[in-house]
């Protein structure tokens, strides 16, 4: 049950990509140049660790392998929703696998690994060491 209201979590994430896409294109696109991409990918995976850490404690003390289960989740909530709308919006499945080619300086596989292991790098002091909040 904990795995499955992990997934109110996970939905945080869709509204902050999205956010993060628009400032990146219409703002700091003109700013950072050809750094807005690469810089657009480590903000969404420190906007994923923050909201994992502020919000995953409070479904309540987890194990490390109810963390792994719900990385694990996140990370194919992410792959397939992130396919079908790219799909969705028209693009074919070969511009889709161009995002995981960090050489042209898209961090995607950083955001998917973010997405991942944030439930198992973030912990909060309170919940690692067994205290009530």
């Amino acid at each position: 049950m904990t795995v499955a209201k992990s997934l109110l979590v996970w939905l945080c994430f869709i509204p902050l990509a999205i956010v993060n896409g628009g400032a990146r294109d219409f703002l700091l696109t003109s700013v950072a140049g050809q750094w807005a991409l690469p810089l657009s990918g480590v903000t969404l995976s420190l906007l994923i660790l923050l909201t994992t850490w502020a919000l995953l404690p409070r479904l309540g003390k987890l194990s490390t392998k109810v963390r792994l289960q719900i990385g694990g989740l996140w990370l194919l909530l992410t792959l397939t929703f992130e396919t079908v709308t790219g799909l969705a919006q028209g693009h074919t499945p070969a511009e889709l696998l161009t995002a995981y080619d960090p050489a042209t300086g898209n961090l995607w596989l950083l955001v998917l690994l973010t997405t991942a292991f944030a439930p198992v790098v973030v912990r909060r002091k309170a919940e690692s060491s067994g205290k009530k909040r």
